[in-house]
């Protein structure tokens, strides 16, 4: 599985300067929680760009992402490298089409912690996953900073950015010093989104791994 989305949902799942923020966490995260409550579903493409701690691109990859709540999520890479992760509230399963391979993980509390999960899950008790501020010099309510408070945690620091109240970048920084950006475009959010989505079709041939029982 690609190392560089593990990071975004568990098997995918930024240490930002945290120095001058201008919100107390307990406002900072009430506010947060209010967006994130208003998304019942959320869709969109993106654009996932991968640079190290010089700098240097590492990867640039597209595809798009369903979230529905409760705890549904579907990504799909389209390039470079094709993958579907799929996630039911219950498991995790990753398509690795190349590799033909699927490899399937219990929703534990790591993986229910992870970004991308923020937008199909419950966030009433954000405050106790995360400590939450926001930048000085951000608009009003357009950009959050969330340190996880599980030092198991599978990154050190995500920053979110809105844009007319909608999501429309996460920048994430794991213990590599790596930070992973991933821009959001063609948004929609609360509209339908079928449940069979978040159902993997793959050939019988393909070898299943089943992880973490």
């Amino acid at each position: 599985m690609n190392k560089i989305l593990s990071r975004f949902i568990g098997v995918i799942a930024l240490s930002f300067a945290l120095a001058s923020m201008s919100w107390a966490d307990t406002a900072a995260t009430q506010a947060l929680a209010e967006k994130l409550k208003q998304y019942r579903s959320y869709q969109a493409e993106f654009i996932q760009v991968v640079v190290d701690g010089s700098g240097s691109k590492v990867q640039e990859s597209r595809g798009q992402l369903k979230a529905k709540r409760p705890g549904m999520f579907f990504w799909k890479s389209e390039s470079p490298f094709a993958q579907i992760i799929v996630a039911d509230g219950e498991k995790v399963e990753v398509y690795d089409p190349d590799l033909e391979q699927v490899t399937v993980k219990p929703m534990d509390e790591q993986m229910t912690s992870t970004p991308a999960l923020l937008l199909s899950g419950q966030v009433d008790h954000l405050e106790e996953a995360y400590r939450v501020t926001r930048p000085d010099g951000a608009s009003m309510g357009e950009e959050f900073i969330l340190e996880p408070k599980n030092p198991d945690s599978l990154f050190l620091s995500l920053r979110l950015r809105f844009r007319d109240g909608v999501l429309s970048e996460m920048r994430l920084r794991d213990s590599l010093d790596q930070v992973s950006v991933l821009s959001f475009q063609s948004v929609k959010v609360n509209e339908p989104v079928a449940s069979d989505v978040f159902d993997i079709d793959y050939p019988d041939s393909v070898d299943v791994i089943t992880s973490g029982q």
